[in-house]
């Protein structure tokens, strides 16, 4: 078992963070704002610490809490950072297919993908379901697959880069996350107030920083339940002020700001 805290880099998480980066750049992604370049690489820089690296370790092999952690890195920092750092014309090659565009404009809408993102945030947080993922390589890489590509959904209604799959009404987008919290805080208060060790896998891990196997879970409940909680609050924060200001200006329900499209106007 190796320590975890060494630099282990795997080498799929790399090369798809190398191919995704030169997609990018193919397509003309360096053209966007200064702010939105920054914000689609630092999403790379965010995938590759959560997926390589002492945090990883953590996760795979000694902390439940790590593990959490490395959950809310996916799908509530990564995608936002990669949604707004993607112009508009380096999205609409992958729109071009008429069943690719058809299958989108249904789940990108903020029902469908409030219920893509939350169906399996709950359910694989159910200990036998999580229990196998730990167990299993291919079934953990899965894992993170659905939980990053349901995260893109569900940030779609609000940070969408294109007008053919159009970001929510600003009173909406407030509604909807406000609403996404409600499960993801409900499943780790049952983590948090939990008497129980809910998965046997971190109760045989080495301990790391004196935790007790429940500490090490109470602390990931919280992590979910609050923290989780805290980032969309700020998120729905953020567009509340936005709305307020864009509401003077009379377009507040009429239109996404250019910008937003890789526009200048």
């Amino acid at each position: 078992m190796s320590a975890w805290n060494k630099w282990d880099l795997h080498p799929s998480v790399v090369i798809g963070l190398v191919l995704l980066g030169g997609l990018y750049v193919y397509l003309g992604g360096l053209r966007s704002a200064r702010r939105h370049v920054a914000s689609f690489f630092g999403a790379l820089v965010v995938l590759f610490l959560a997926l390589n690296g002492p945090l990883h370790n953590l996760s795979d092999t000694y902390l439940f809490s790590a593990h959490m952690a490395q959950h809310l890195l996916l799908t509530l920092v990564f995608p936002p950072l990669l949604l707004y750092g993607t112009p508009a014309w380096v999205v609409r090659p992958f729109l071009r297919p008429r069943a690719v565009i058809a299958v989108a404009r249904v789940v990108t809408r903020p029902l469908a993908a409030a219920l893509l993102f939350t169906g399996p945030i709950v359910i694989w947080h159910a200990p036998a379901l999580y229990e196998a993922a730990l167990r299993h390589h291919n079934l953990h890489i899965l894992q993170h697959l659905v939980f990053l590509t349901t995260a893109v959904v569900m940030w779609w209604p609000v940070l969408s880069p294109v007008p053919e799959l159009p970001r929510a009404q600003h009173l909406v987008q407030m509604l909807y996350l406000f609403l996404l919290g409600i499960p993801m805080s409900v499943t780790g208060a049952l983590i948090t107030l939990s008497d129980s060790v809910l998965y046997p896998f971190y109760a045989a891990a080495p301990r790391v920083g004196g935790l007790s196997p429940l500490d090490d879970q109470q602390i990931g409940g919280l992590l979910m339940w609050v923290l989780g909680g805290l980032m969309l609050w700020i998120v729905l924060t953020v567009i509340w002020f936005r709305y307020s200001v864009w509401d003077q200006r009379g377009d507040a329900e009429t239109d996404v700001p250019e910008e937003a499209y890789g526009v200048r106007r």
